[in-house]
């Protein structure tokens, strides 16, 4: 296997998602941390490789540390983000439980909410 099989893998699934698969750019660097891949989209298509929740970001990034295990190399994908993107504001459900204090309530309390439903 080459040693560019990481970038050639990438390539062809990247190109495969998007819809501006002209628009990839790919960048492959190597030092003493391993391999550094470095891609670049079209902006209308980041949510195409990013996926739901970041899982098809997740899956590439998986598939190419396979890969890069094959050759006995660390690999690692940074995902460029277009100039002036904003990130859309996540919702509560998304971010989890906050950070204030629950509210506690005696067991009493509690009954007493139960009695007037």
């Amino acid at each position: 296997m080459t040693e560019e099989a990481d970038k050639i893998f990438l390539e062809y699934v990247v190109k495969a998602l998007v819809d501006n698969p002209n628009d990839v750019k790919i960048e492959r660097t190597l030092d003493e941390m391993g391999v550094l891949i470095t891609l670049t989209v079209n902006p209308a298509d980041m949510g195409k490789i990013i996926g739901r929740m970041g899982n098809t970001a997740k899956a590439i990034r998986t598939l190419l540390r396979i890969i890069g295990m094959k050759n006995n190399a660390r690999v690692n994908l940074k995902i460029n983000e277009p100039e002036g993107s904003t990130r859309p504001e996540r919702t509560e459900r998304e971010m989890g439980p906050t950070n204030s204090a629950p509210t506690l309530k005696t067991v009493d309390q509690a009954m007493e909410d139960l009695k007037g439903i």
